[in-house]
């Protein structure tokens, strides 16, 4: 665990140090509040990820995980990047691109890593086989357009998924899948940092580049644990989202912003705790 954390603070500081220099170079380029975060993020722990991954190895740390380690770290960033990259990509189509790349995420879970069940609670673990690809697609494309749309208040968004991932952070590593766990750590510590920008008033937003990546990479982490029950419960706050445009709602009837993203944390952290209590199970 300790090296973990120190994994996750030395991600805090490099992005804590690049953080401010960015912010103020989008300031000098443009008006109102900058968009880009999440750029900024995917590329510092994409690139933190590359070069302490060989080292860690090299300093004789023993690597373990469920599957194939290449593999598995080919679709966590495959789907970190591609789905940024997407955010990007201001087209009519990007709802199909959207699809195919969950598509393709899935297939390459189910036919690289074999991996075709889901752990329900009180039932246990179910084998969909091939049905395995569609409700993953479905999972993968319900997540990322859940984040789009949470991401419309102050820190509400990276928030919530701070919480998230702090409880699949947890889970990764009592289930010793190194490389996930090593992945997550980078995520937290980079997401602490710009979450320092991002609370009410905010100083830089997140983007779609951002939110796209992060919805569609929180669902995968949960395909990969095999918790998708625990999914949905933990990343409860998107889900509900999805259903209702909850935020606005609260909104519409007079809560302020700070009120609305302070309790939609309170809940997350429950729904949280609610989750992983379900993924023992």
């Amino acid at each position: 665990m300790a090296l973990y954390l120190g994994i996750l603070i030395f991600s805090f500081i490099i992005t804590s140090i690049a953080i401010v220099p960015f912010i103020d170079f989008l300031y000098s380029k443009k008006k109102g509040t900058p968009v880009g975060g999440g750029i900024l993020m995917i590329t510092i722990v994409t690139l933190l990820y590359v070069l302490l991954f060989p080292l860690i190895i090299r300093l004789g740390v023993y690597i373990t995980s469920a599957f194939p380690i290449k593999e598995e770290l080919n679709i966590i960033f495959f789907t970190f990047i591609s789905f940024g990259l997407l955010g990007l990509y201001k087209s009519r189509f990007r709802w199909v691109i959207q699809a195919l790349l969950a598509l393709a995420v899935s297939a390459l879970l189910y036919f690289n890593l074999k991996i075709d069940i889901i752990n329900v609670p009180f039932l246990g673990v179910l084998n969909l086989g091939v049905w395995f690809v569609p409700l993953s697609t479905a999972v993968i494309m319900a997540f990322t357009n859940a984040f789009d749309i949470t991401d419309g208040l102050d820190g509400l968004s990276c928030g919530s998924l701070l919480i998230c991932l702090l409880a699949f952070w947890a889970l990764a590593v009592t289930s010793l899948d190194t490389p996930l766990s090593i992945f997550i750590a980078l995520w937290i510590g980079s997401l602490i940092a710009f979450l320092y920008f991002n609370v009410y008033p905010a100083r830089l937003r997140l983007g779609q580049a951002g939110s796209l990546s992060f919805g569609a990479s929180l669902a995968v982490v949960g395909l990969l644990l095999g918790k998708t029950v625990a999914l949905l419960v933990i990343g409860g706050i998107f889900v509900i989202e999805l259903i209702s445009f909850a935020h606005r709602r609260l909104q519409k009837v007079g809560w302020e912003e700070p009120k609305i993203v302070m309790r939609a944390w309170l809940a997350g952290i429950m729904l949280a705790v609610f989750g992983l209590w379900l993924a023992q199970l």
